[in-house]
Order: structure tokens, then C-alpha cells, then sequence
């Protein structure tokens, strides 16, 4: 049986996009969804990710099995193009998402500047919401950050106490880091220059550090100004990528946490920037970036 197909980047951090509203069962096991994510010998990808129906009074539900095949609780990028690829298999297309145009469609027709469009996506990180912008752009509703240590998980601290400029020992060297969880673990530290990290050989050990049980996502962040941060990142289960939605976000809280950022501010990632910010008045975490489709094919 063919299975459609449509693959997607956020910033350079790209997925497979399969349309699973028939069925509550992701129609690709995890050793299939390796396959495809190979990059000499699949489609490649960071991910796949499936639009199942809604749960709970939701209008979908979203699963993603990483390119190790292993589940996130969720991923920011992926849900900025799991937003565009639902607004497209429902004919609402805000605009021409092909290959970052920005150009509206004849085809796809804005429906109304005034109205965004807005889905409830049910994760195992909790509800999410996405609502695509009249621009081009996806923000989304990324919830209340988790602070507490047994929310990560982390055993830096006791259960009930927040996790703010601990020190660990990773590499042979000794790292401030603050963990924040947005419905999947991170471990945010601040460093001079980002683009001296050695990804390659520091992500993993981090990842798989005794202090996280439920392994980690690694963001190493420079500050250039309160209201700019350079970020890198190792993500748990598909090692360094161009860029990490939910590593932004949790970035931006380190910051403020450790009084280092504003709480609105520009994290620019090696695949491009994203908006985030941490509001005062609600206390939850908004995020804002593209997704572009780049083409569509049959399995």
C-alpha cells in the first residue's frame, strides 16, 4: 500500500509529514521511521510525524518518532509543520508554503487576514496550540515552562526545587546549567561563543549523563544581547540539527531565570531565528517562526 507523503523543514530542522486522520495508530513503526530518516538511503529527516485524529475534544493529535526511532513528547518545530501540513491537506493554506516563497497562492487563498487559522493539538506533552499568521509565520502557544527538577527529570536537585545555575561535570569540564522542561527535558548553559562547542563529541555525553534518566536535550547559548541569543543544540534522539523549538523556548526561560535575557527576545539557531517570547501576564511561553513545505512524494 502507497503511503503520501510530504516533507517539511522549520528552519532546517526537517520531517516527514504523513496524513494518519484515518487511524489513532501511526501507520510506520520506529524501525521503518529510521529508514526513512537515513539520508543516503531514505527520504532524511530528523523525524516523522503523524496527524492522527484528536483526542479529548482536540482537533488532532500529533506523534513523532525521532530518526533514531525513539518518541518525543513533542517538538516545537515539527508542530509549526505539522500546522502548515494540516492547513494544506484541509484546503486552507494561509499562503504558498513551497520553498519559503512568502507568496500568496492563487490556489491557496488567505481566508480571512483577521482570522488566523488555530488548531488543538493533543502531544504527550499536553495540548498545544499552533495558529498560522496571515505572514507566513506559525505561532504557537508552547504552555506553562516545568521548573521543578522531578518535572524534567533531573537528579541535580531535590524533586521540588528548581534547577538554576547547578554545576555538572560532562567532558572533563564543569558546566552552569539550568534545566527547564516544555513538555521534554532540557539543559540549557551559557557560554562565550557558541560556535566553539564541539557538538559532535559534547552533545552525546550530556544526552546520556547519570543526571538525566530520561536522557536530555543539550542548548548551549550565547548571549550577544538581552534580547538576542545564539543557540546550538544536541537533541535528544537526533543529535545536532538546525534548530530546536522547544530548546528556543526553554533557552529564553534559562535566560530570564538566570537573569541573562529579556523575556522577549530573537534566538537565532544555525537554520534561522525564531521569536520567543515568556509572558509576564499569563507566565506561558509563545513561539513564532516559519515552516515550509519542500515537496511531496509516495512511499
Amino acid at each position: 500500500m502507497a503511503i503520501e507523503f510530504t516533507k517539511y523543514h522549520g528552519l532546517g530542522n526537517d520531517f516527514i509529514l504523513i496524513d494518519n486522520r484515518s487511524s489513532s495508530v501511526p501507520v510506520l513503526t520506529p524501525e521503518q521511521a529510521i529508514k526513512l530518516c537515513d539520508r543516503h538511503f531514505g527520504i532524511g529527516a530528523d523525524g516523522v510525524i503523524f496527524a492522527l485524529p484528536g483526542e479529548n475534544g482536540t482537533d488532532y493529535t500529533m506523534r513523532i518518532f525521532n530518526s533514531d526511532g525513539s518518541e518525543p513528547e513533542m517538538c516545537g518545530n515539527g508542530i509549526r509543520c505539522l500546522a502548515g501540513f494540516l492547513a494544506d491537506l484541509e484546503g486552507l493554506a494561509t499562503r504558498d508554503w513551497g520553498l519559503g516563497t512568502g507568496k500568496e497562492s492563487s490556489q491557496s487563498p488567505i481566508p480571512n487576514p483577521q482570522s488566523p487559522i488555530t488548531y488543538r493539538i493533543h502531544t504527550l506533552a499536553g495540548v498545544i496550540t499552533p495558529q498560522l499568521k496571515s505572514d507566513g509565520q506559525v505561532k504557537v502557544d508552547m504552555g506553562l515552562p516545568r521548573l521543578l527538577a522531578g518535572e524534567i527529570p533531573t537528579n541535580l536537585a531535590s524533586a521540588e526545587k528548581k534547577v538554576i545555575n547547578e554545576l555538572l561535570e560532562v567532558a572533563g569540564q564543569t558546566w552552569k546549567v539550568t534545566c527547564v522542561s516544555m513538555g521534554n527535558p532540557h539543559c540549557i548553559t551559557f557560554v562565550e561563543d557558541v560556535a566553539a562547542i564541539s557538538l559532535e563529541s559534547i552533545g552525546p555525553q550530556f544526552e546520556h549523563h547519570p543526571a538525566f534518566p530520561q536522557r536530555i536535550n543539550t542548548e548551549f547559548i550565547q548571549v550577544v544581547r538581552r534580547d538576542y541569543l545564539k543557540m546550538r543544540v544536541w537533541e535528544r534522539g537526533a543529535g545536532i540539527t538546525l534548530a530546536c523549538g522547544t530548546g528556543a523556548c526553554a533557552s529564553l526561560v534559562a535566560g530570564v531565570l538566570t537573569g541573562k535575557c529579556d523575556r522577549t527576545a530573537t534566538v537565532e539557531l544555525p537554520g534561522g531565528p525564531l521569536q520567543i517570547e515568556w509572558s509576564e501576564i499569563d507566565q506561558r511561553v509563545y513561539m513564532t517562526g516559519q515552516a515550509e513545505r519542500v515537496f511531496s512524494g509516495k512511499l
